[in-house]
Order: structure tokens, then C-alpha cells, then sequence
């Protein structure tokens, strides 16, 4: 693909240690591209990495999770998408796992991640941990992505509710991460509507998005502390991008902050908007048009009449 300076879509971005006084081992990336020179589709890939481990170690596994994945996008032609977005979060997720055995100092680090990726109007996702990728469209926000957590799972088999599950006690245990010690399955479900099946949320890659939709990436230190109805709330009040995504990062850190922040918003334009800011011509009226025939007509004879004269076939 070919790497551009301005995406198709309008990108902010944010990221804030938090108030604990840890280091911020979070990671993320927007890059914009066009499939080819022949081919001018537009692209824009996000990227949101949430880095665990000591010692910094956490910082090291994030990064290598979004320069590993954004090298593979970067070096495909955007023919599969999908596929390449899997295979650069595998090779990610061994990066890290044989660095982790390389230093004593990064042994056990790994890194959750979130991708979206939009060619055109289509939306691509993967995801692994508990990062999250949303959409918001229509006054109502939608979890495009599932939690690889043990209280996910309880959710999912009825043993918690919702509103148990966001104090409970193993919230944070996550069972699926980049460097594990076994390959990594990559999620690739893109559920658009609550109580799809895994075959129909998989079946959704693809999905077209509208003129104001919004996607928006995280990690788990806004949405331990931030809601859903919350972050729809706020996307919806403050219509700045940049200043709804500071309100977010303020609240999580009025709640405590004790995890690093990182959002990414991917805003689709008003379509309708762009088009009044260009307005059509507007079609002649007859007498215009008579007028410019008119013109043309007579400009063609005065040539012609002088061409005569220069030749001498007219005036002696």
C-alpha cells in the first residue's frame, strides 16, 4: 500500500499514564494509505496496544504489537484484509513471546490489542484481550468487540450480570494476549447487534459504515472506570472529537485513573456537509445561453471574415 499524509476519515487520539504514577505502557497508531497507484481507495488502520508485564517490560510488548502489525498492513495490497490483519498480530504476539525469553527483565510481558481497520467505507476489526472497539452511530454506542476475560465468560454462561461483573475481584484476568506462551487465536468477530452468534458477528467483517458514524478504540483504563451510556453521552454532547476525548481521559482519572488511558476516535464526514461546502453549478438559464451562442457565432464570423481579407478574396 501506499502510505498518505491525510485519511479519509477524521482521526484523533489520546493517551494519559493515569494518576497511579506508573509508567504508561500503552501504545497506539493511526496510519493512512491508498491500495495502490493504480487503485486510489483510501485506508486508515488504528491501533490501540495495552502492554502488561514489570519492569517497563509492559511498554516494550505494546510496542512491538503495533509495529509488527502496522509493517504487515504496510507491506500487503489491502486485498485481505482480514487475513493480514491475523497473520501481522501472530507474528506480533511471537515477537514478544521470544523477547520474553530473551531478558530476565521482560520475562511474562505481553499486550493486549485492538485493530480496526477501514478501506473505503468497509470496516475490518481483530482484537485480543480486553481492549475494546466500539461504534457509535445513530445516538446509540454498540461493543463491536468481546472481552477475553474470565468475567466475560461468566457473563456469557449467566453465572454474573453486567453490573456484577464491573467490581468484581477477577475483572482484570484476561486469558487471551499477545506472547502467551501458546499461538494466540486472533477474535474476529464484529458484532453489530447484541445476541449475534459467533458465525454472524464473524460474518459482519466488511460492514459499511454511514456518514457520522464514529469508531472508537480503548483499553480497559477507560472502561473500568467509564460506561458505555457514558461514553456515548459524552461523544454526543461535545461534538469536538479532541475535547469529548479529554472529557473521557478526565473522568477516568477523577475515578481514581489508577491504569494508563488510550483512546482513538475514527470519525466518518457528514457527507452532506461536504456538499454544501462545494455547491453545484447551476444550470443556464435560456436567455444565458442564447447570449453565449450568440458570442460564439459572432467570433467565429469575424475570423472568418478576416481571414478573407488577409487572403485579398475580399475588399479590392
Amino acid at each position: 500500500m501506499i502510505p498518505t499524509k491525510q485519511a479519509h476519515l477524521h482521526p484523533v487520539a489520546i493517551t494519559h499514564p493515569g494518576m497511579s504514577g506508573k509508567n504508561n505502557e500503552d501504545q497506539y497508531a493511526i496510519s493512512a494509505y491508498t491500495l495502490t497507484e493504480d487503485n486510489p481507495t483510501p485506508v486508515v488502520l488504528a491501533i490501540v496496544a495495552d502492554g502488561i508485564g514489570g519492569h517497563n517490560a509492559g511498554e516494550i510488548a505494546s510496542e512491538i504489537a503495533v509495529n509488527e502489525i502496522s509493517d504487515a498492513i504496510a507491506d500487503s495490497d489491502g486485498s485481505e484484509p482480514l487475513r493480514t490483519l491475523i497473520k501481522g498480530t501472530k507474528q506480533a504476539s511471537a515477537s514478544i513471546r521470544e523477547q520474553s525469553k530473551a531478558k530476565m527483565s521482560r520475562q511474562g510481558m505481553g499486550s493486549t490489542c485492538v485493530c480496526a481497520m477501514v478501506i473505503g467505507e468497509q470496516l475490518y476489526i481483530t482484537s485480543v484481550g480486553d481492549s475494546r472497539i466500539y461504534l457509535l452511530r445513530g445516538g446509540k454506542i454498540q461493543r463491536l468487540t468481546t472481552d477475553h476475560t474470565w468475567v466475560q465468560e461468566a457473563i456469557d454462561h449467566g453465572v454474573l450480570s453486567q453490573e456484577e461483573a464491573r467490581d468484581h475481584p477477577r475483572k482484570h484476568i484476561i486469558h487471551r494476549y499477545l506472547g502467551a506462551s501458546k499461538p494466540i487465536e486472533v477474535d474476529t468477530r464484529l458484532r453489530l447487534q447484541d445476541g449475534e452468534n459467533d458465525q454472524e458477528a464473524e460474518a459482519n467483517q466488511g460492514a459499511r459504515l454511514m456518514a457520522r458514524d464514529q469508531i472508537l478504540l480503548c483499553c480497559d483504563g477507560l472502561t473500568d472506570l467509564v460506561t458505555d451510556e457514558e461514553i456515548l453521552s459524552i461523544t454526543q454532547k461535545i461534538l469536538d472529537q479532541e475535547n469529548a476525548l479529554e472529557k473521557l481521559v478526565d473522568l477516568a482519572n477523577e475515578r481514581g485513573g489508577p491504569d494508563n488511558i488510550t483512546i482513538i476516535s475514527l470519525r466518518v464526514p457528514n457527507e452532506a456537509k461536504e456538499k454544501e461546502k462545494e455547491p453545484e453549478a447551476k444550470p443556464l438559464s435560456k436567455t444565458a445561453l442564447w447570449f453565449y451562442i450568440v458570442c460564439a457565432v459572432a467570433i467565429v464570423a469575424i475570423n472568418i471574415l478576416g481571414y478573407l481579407i488577409w487572403k485579398g478574396w475580399l475588399g479590392n
